[in-house]
């Protein structure tokens, strides 16, 4: 008879096992003690969406819409989509649920995986876990500034020093056409400097022509860099609200770079768009980024109202901490029962139950060890105690502490004291 086939996880998709669990438990607790800190409440929506959804707010021309979602029809004939970003399906929350008649602006966050049909790389997985930020119904400035200092306090905190910010202005929908009939008369003047990856975008969004600026062939980026710039076009509004975003993050000790190139690859962002980058080379650098998208909700049926976001990487970080060193405290059982030959099993289970429902963390042995092995197994889930059982008492064992013989009525006492 032969043995079936082995399955294994699809390509693009990973597992977070338990020993990695203590870092990336450290990186997701950090985010949300943090969100609460700063008056984020949390928020889950489902994860797949309506299609519809993502081709309208996305843009029919991104590479998420034309090449990354993956799409379905259901049973019902629905086009549904896996979520590959979390800001539209929380916008559309939003709207579902009236959130524009409460005090504005709604401040709300998600961690949870998202999915892409791309080719996987470090870090970023065809399911990947992102943190996703967002504050809606406010147009001030200084929410912007929040939400990028925000990011900056988390990586600070989990002890990530190498990162930049890079910031720039994208204008919004008075000041933006005018820039896009000059980018475009560029761009036709100038395609045989371009890659053809490039130039498919020039002729679906002129603005995208400078996505991923960083992983262009370098002969294409000399050439972008003499290309007309957003900023050179921004209205005196646009203007004013960059300078004011600016002057909260110097306030706040946030440094940041301008860079005239920093575009998002999503339709609906405005204005202030930014990306926290790594050491890494290319597009594996990006830890996060977001932006405002002052259209997005009147783009899906809600009224006009204004927004601005980040989605984060959970990979992405996990990564960063770990190259800066950070050690997460691993999982510890608090008790382990050892049982010697003739040690009764009914005690001990109903010790476990009782130390369990008093909030001690226990553990013994189900694999019939030798009491060297057992205390091997106690050493590799982190005991802190060791109770050695036998017929007619117990010996406790604890770092650090001299052994202590205990009479078997006296042992939950002992452990609870």
């Amino acid at each position: 008879m032969t043995s079936p086939t082995k399955i294994e996880r699809p390509r693009g998709a990973h597992d977070v096992v338990p020993v990695e669990q203590p870092l990336w438990r450290l990186v997701i607790g950090e985010a949300e003690r943090l969100c609460a800190l700063y008056g984020y409440r949390p928020i889950v929506t489902p994860v797949f969406e309506d299609t519809a959804l993502f081709e309208r707010t996305s843009g029919a021309g991104s590479d998420v819409v034309q090449k990354e979602m993956y799409t379905f029809e259901d049973r019902g004939g629905r086009s549904l989509t896996l979520r590959p970003e979390g800001t539209a399906p929380i916008c559309r929350a939003y709207v579902d649920h009236g959130m524009h008649r409460e005090p504005q602006p709604v401040k709300l966050y998600t961690v949870g995986p998202m999915y892409r049909y791309a080719t996987p790389q470090k870090g970023r997985y065809r399911e990947h876990w992102q943190l996703s930020v967002e504050a809606i119904g406010s147009e001030h400035p200084s929410v912007d500034a929040e939400v990028i200092q925000l990011y900056h306090a988390l990586l600070t905190r989990l002890g990530v020093s190498e990162f930049a910010l890079a910031l720039n202005s994208i204008g919004c929908r008075e000041c933006r056409p005018a820039y896009l009939a000059r980018l475009s008369d560029w761009l036709t003047a100038n395609l045989e400097r371009l890659d053809a990856p490039t130039r498919e975008k020039a002729a679906a969004s002129p603005l995208r022509v400078f996505d991923n600026f960083d992983a262009k062939p370098r002969a294409v980026q000399e050439a972008l860099e003499h290309a007309p710039k957003i900023g050179e076009s921004l209205c005196v509004a646009c203007k004013e609200h960059f300078e004011a975003v600016r002057r909260d993050l110097d306030a706040c000790g946030v440094p940041h770079e301008i860079v005239p190139t920093l575009v998002r690859g999503l339709d609906y962002y405005t204005r202030t768009t930014w990306e926290f980058v790594g050491p890494d080379q290319g597009a594996q650098s990006a830890l996060s980024g977001g932006g405002r998208y002052d259209g997005l909700v009147e783009e899906i049926g809600g009224p006009p109202i204004p927004g601005v976001g980040f989605g984060a990487g959970i990979e992405r970080l996990v990564l960063a901490v770990e190259r800066a060193g950070v050690q997460a405290s691993p999982w510890e059982t608090d008790v382990f029962l050892a049982p010697s030959e003739g040690a009764s099993r009914e005690l001990i289970a109903s010790w476990l139950g009782e130390l369990r429902a008093r909030g001690v963390a226990s553990d013994t042995d189900y694999a019939d060890r030798s009491l060297k092995g057992q205390l091997t197994q106690a050493a590799r889930v982190g005991a802190t105690t060791i109770v050695q059982v036998r017929a007619d008492g117990a010996t406790l064992r604890r770092r650090g502490q001299k052994d202590e013989e205990v009479a078997l009525d006296d042992v939950l006492a002992r452990l609870t004291s």
